[in-house]
C-alpha cells in the first residue's frame, strides 16, 4: 500500500505540474522580429503579430498604446498599433490568458531591409580598411539582424532559424552586409533618428529564388517549373522523376550522345579514385575543373528488398546533383554541404542489379561526391540497410562545357525558395525602404531580368503593405575583362535592364557603380563607396533632399545624318569628361550582335552629340562591357549610367 499511495502521489504531482510544463514550452507569444534591442518603422501604424492557441485573445501595449487581437485557427494573431515619432526606448508587451511576454530596449526609428546576393551579403570585415571599420562601429542607435540561408517550397511565417537583433557595436559589425552599414552609417548624418538595419542575401543566386510565386502567374517562361514546383509539394518522387525526363530533354538537345544514365549509357567511363572532391583524386584535367561529372555504381536486390518502400543516401554532393536509379530521377538539390537523401517511387527498385546514376554540377571551388562511407547507404522501411558501394565500384565520366539546367527547388536557381523562407517570414514588419545588390547570377539570361525585377519590387509592396517603399537597386560594378573593341556582355545587359526597371518605376532609384568596381575582383572591397551612393539615392528618393536619385539618365532628342543627339536628365549640374574633351564609350550598333563600332562623342553642358559613320545603325550604346572605360559625369561626381538606346 504504501509504495501505491507514494505511486499516487507522483501521479497527482505529475498532472499539477502538466500546466507549467505546458506553458513553458508553449511558443513565444511575439513572432521573433519583436524582440530585445528591436526597431519599429516611425510614423506608420505598427504591425504586430505572433502566435497563441486557436481562438484565444491577445493585448498589446507600446508607448501607452494598446491593441487587440484574437488568434484565428492556425494559431496566428495580428494587431495594429498607432504611429509613433521616432524616440525609445520603449517595453512591448504581449498579454493572453495563460502567459505574457516583454520585450524591452525597442526603439521606433527607420527600418531598410537590405538584399541580394554575394555583393550585399559581403561582410564588413571583407571591405576596405576592415579593422578600422570594425573598431570604429560603435552606434547603440543602430540595430542590425541577419537573416540566415533557408529556403522552403512555400511562404513560411516563421524563421527557418533563429534570428537576432543586436546593437552595432565592433563586435558585432564585423559580419554584417558591409553596404548596408555604411548606406545606414551615411544616413545617420543626416537623420537623427534610430535606425534598424535587416539582412536577407546569399550570394550566388537568382532573382527567380527571391521572388515570390504569385507575382510570376503570367511569365511563361516559368510556367513549366511552376507545374513541377506544386507537383514536389505534394508527391516528391514523382516531381523528381518528371524532373528526370526533363534532364533527358535538355541532353537530347545537346546532340551529344545517348544519356549517361540511360541503360547503356556508353562513353569514356574511369574508375573512382576515391569519394571524394575531384580535385583531391590526381587527375590532371581535374584538378581544377568546375562543371559536370557523372558517376555511376550497381547494387542487387533481393525481392524483399525490391517491393519495399525505400530512401536512397548519397552524403554530401558538391554543388549540385541529379541522382538516377535505373534511369528514372530520384532527387536533385543544390547544396554544397547537406547530405542527399532521395525517397522512392514504388516499382523505381526492382530485384537483381540497379544502376545509380549521379550527375554533380560544380561551379567553383571544390566538387563531387564527399561525406562518409555510412551516409551512402539504401534504407529500407523495415529498419534495414544496404551499404552502397566503395569507391573502387564506382566509375565516373567527365562533360565538359555542359552546363545542366536548375530543379526550380534549387536554393541558388529555383523558384521562390528563397523568398519563401528568408523574406515571406518578415511579414509585413514596417520598412522605411529596401536596398538591391542583385544581378550577377542572372548575368547568362538578362533579357528579361527588368520585368522580373520590376514584379518582384511590386510583390515585396503588396507584402510589406505600402505601394510607394522605396527601392535602391545598385547596378552591377565593372568586373571582368577590358576590350579594344565592342563586346557582348551580360554584365552589361543586366545593368541596363536595372535601368530600364528603375525608369518604369517612380519609386525607385538606381545606384550606379560601373566605377568604383574590380575588373580582376567580383566582390569589389570598396564597399564604402557603394553605401555613400546608396545613401545619397535613399537621401533623394525616401528623405525628400534635393536632386536626382538615380543621377543622369539619356533620351534620343534628335537624330540627324551627321549626329545623334542625346539629353540628359537628372543631371547634377551640368555634364563634363574626366582626362580629355572627348567622350569614351560610345558605339553605333545594328539590330544584331557583333554589329557595335565605337564613335567619337563631345559634350555640351546637358547635351552629347554622338557622330555618325555613315553606316546603318539602330541603337546607341554607352558605356558597355564588362569592365568598360567611362568618363562622362556630372558635376557631383556621379557617372552616367551605361545604357542601350535604340534610335529610330
Amino acid at each position: 500500500m504504501p509504495g501505491l499511495i507514494a505511486h499516487l502521489f507522483a501521479v497527482v504531482a505529475l498532472f499539477t505540474a502538466l500546466p507549467a510544463a505546458a506553458q513553458a514550452a508553449a511558443p513565444p507569444l511575439l513572432h521573433p522580429l519583436f524582440q530585445d534591442h528591436g526597431v519599429l518603422q516611425r510614423d506608420r501604424p505598427i504591425a504586430v503579430w505572433g502566435h497563441a492557441a486557436p481562438g484565444q485573445s491577445v493585448h498589446v501595449t507600446l508607448a501607452g498604446n494598446r491593441a487587440d487581437a484574437t488568434a484565428d485557427k492556425t494559431g496566428i494573431w495580428r494587431a495594429t498599433l498607432p504611429a509613433l515619432a521616432a524616440g525609445g526606448p520603449y517595453t512591448l508587451t504581449a498579454a493572453a490568458p495563460d502567459r505574457t511576454q516583454t520585450v524591452s530596449d525597442v526603439l521606433i526609428g527607420d527600418v531598410w531591409l537590405c538584399s541580394g546576393q554575394s555583393n550585399m551579403e559581403m561582410a564588413v570585415s571583407g571591405a576596405l580598411n576592415p579593422q578600422v571599420e570594425i573598431n570604429n562601429a560603435n552606434d547603440p542607435q543602430t540595430r542590425i539582424l541577419s537573416i540566415q540561408h533557408d529556403i522552403a517550397n512555400a511562404p513560411q511565417t516563421d524563421f527557418i532559424r533563429p534570428v537576432e537583433w543586436k546593437l552595432v557595436s565592433p563586435q558585432s559589425i564585423g559580419d554584417f552586409s558591409a553596404a548596408c552599414w555604411f548606406m545606414a552609417r551615411e544616413l545617420r548624418k543626416s537623420q537623427n533618428v534610430p535606425f534598424g538595419l535587416i539582412d536577407a542575401s546569399w550570394g550566388g543566386t537568382a532573382i527567380n529564388a527571391w521572388r515570390p510565386e504569385s507575382s510570376m502567374a503570367g511569365d511563361p517562361s516559368v510556367r513549366e517549373s511552376l507545374d513541377l514546383l506544386a507537383l514536389a509539394r505534394i508527391d516528391p518522387p514523382r516531381a523528381a522523376a518528371r524532373w528526370g525526363t526533363m534532364w533527358g530533354t535538355w541532353w537530347r538537345s545537346k546532340n551529344v550522345g545517348a544519356e549517361p544514365w540511360g541503360p547503356d549509357a556508353p562513353g569514356d567511363w574511369k574508375p573512382v579514385p576515391a569519394i571524394t572532391y575531384w580535385e583531391q583524386w590526381g587527375v590532371p584535367e581535374l584538378a581544377n575543373y568546375n562543371g559536370l561529372l557523372f558517376y555511376r555504381t550497381e547494387i542487387t536486390l533481393t525481392a524483399a528488398q525490391a517491393k519495399q518502400g525505400a530512401t536512397l543516401n548519397l552524403g554530401v554532393v558538391d554543388d549540385v546533383d541529379m541522382s538516377f536509379i535505373n534511369g528514372t530521377g530520384v532527387g536533385s538539390m543544390s547544396s554544397w554541404d547537406v547530405a542527399r537523401s532521395y525517397r522512392l517511387a514504388k516499382g523505381v527498385l526492382k530485384p537483381g542489379v540497379n544502376r545509380i546514376t549521379v550527375a554533380a554540377f560544380d561551379s567553383w571551388g571544390p566538387g563531387g561526391m564527399a561525406g562518409t562511407a555510412e551516409q551512402r547507404k539504401i534504407s529500407f522501411d523495415d529498419g534495414t540497410s544496404l551499404a552502397l558501394p566503395e569507391a573502387a565500384k564506382w566509375q565516373y565520366r567527365i562533360a565538359p562545357g555542359m552546363e545542366p539546367p536548375h530543379a526550380p527547388w534549387e536554393s541558388a536557381s529555383g523558384i521562390a525558395g528563397i523568398y519563401n523562407g528568408m523574406i515571406a517570414p518578415l511579414g509585413n514588419y514596417g520598412l522605411r525602404g529596401v536596398a538591391w545588390y542583385q544581378g550577377e547570377s542572372d548575368a547568362g539570361t538578362p533579357e528579361p531580368y527588368a520585368a522580373k525585377l520590376g514584379s518582384m519590387m511590386g510583390a515585396w509592396r503588396g507584402q510589406f503593405g505600402n505601394g510607394e517603399l522605396p527601392f535602391l537597386i545598385v547596378q552591377l560594378p565593372d568586373w571582368g575583362a577590358r576590350v579594344t573593341a565592342p563586346a557582348e556582355s551580360g554584365f552589361a545587359s543586366i545593368r541596363d535592364q536595372q535601368r530600364r526597371a528603375v525608369a518604369a518605376d517612380k519609386h525607385a532609384a538606381l545606384v550606379v557603380t560601373i566605377d568604383v568596381g574590380d575588373p580582376i575582383n567580383l566582390h569589389p572591397e570598396n564597399k564604402q563607396a557603394v553605401g555613400h551612393r546608396l545613401a545619397r539615392a535613399a537621401g533623394i528618393l525616401a528623405y525628400g533632399a534635393p536632386g536626382s536619385p538615380s543621377g543622369p539618365q539619356p533620351k534620343v532628342e534628335v537624330s540627324g545624318d551627321h549626329m545623334t543627339t542625346l539629353s540628359f536628365t537628372g543631371v547634377g549640374g551640368e555634364l563634363l569628361t574626366y582626362s580629355g574633351s572627348q567622350v569614351l564609350g560610345f558605339e553605333l550598333c545594328g539590330p544584331a550582335p557583333g554589329t557595335c563600332r565605337f564613335t567619337a562623342a563631345t559634350v555640351k553642358g546637358n547635351l552629347v552629340g554622338v557622330q555618325h559613320d555613315f553606316q546603318p545603325f539602330t541603337r546607341i550604346r554607352y558605356c558597355w562591357g564588362e569592365s568598360p572605360v567611362c568618363n562622362l559625369y556630372d558635376k557631383t561626381g556621379l557617372p552616367v549610367t551605361p545604357f542601350e538606346i535604340k534610335v529610330e
